[in-house]
């Protein structure tokens, strides 16, 4: 895990780390602009990585169930065993790929296309 924390902090500029909690137990949650953006937590029996640019993008999201087909997709999370599922070429490579995207813009973005279809 501090691989990965040390990857996200090297490659996405826009976000700064800190400990929260969130669904019951105590993660780094990495905030840019004041939103979550990513978060990393260890649990009982795997380790969960939070990557909120993929759910938003279908493209992403698409690449890295391609890329990371031992590690389990969740609604909001990627949850995985060890290095094997989650090697860090591809972990950094998504942070990398993740670190231009502006939840706040893409949540607008999102809404504003809410707007248009209803009316």
């Amino acid at each position: 895990m501090t691989t990965i924390h040390e990857t996200i902090i090297a490659n996405d500029k826009t976000v700064i780390a800190g400990v929260e909690s969130m669904m019951g137990i105590e993660m780094i949650i990495y905030k840019g602009k004041g939103t979550m953006k990513y978060g990393l937590a260890g649990v009982k029996n795997y380790m969960s990585l939070h990557v909120l640019p993929i759910y938003g993008s279908t493209t992403l999201n698409a690449k890295y169930k391609t890329l990371l087909l031992k590690a389990k997709f969740q609604k909001g999370c990627i949850n995985f065993i060890n290095e094997s599922d989650m090697p860090l070429e591809i972990i950094r490579e998504l942070i990398i790929d993740c670190s231009t995207i502006d939840l706040l813009k893409m949540k607008e973005d999102y809404l504003n296309s809410r707007k248009t279809k209803k009316q």
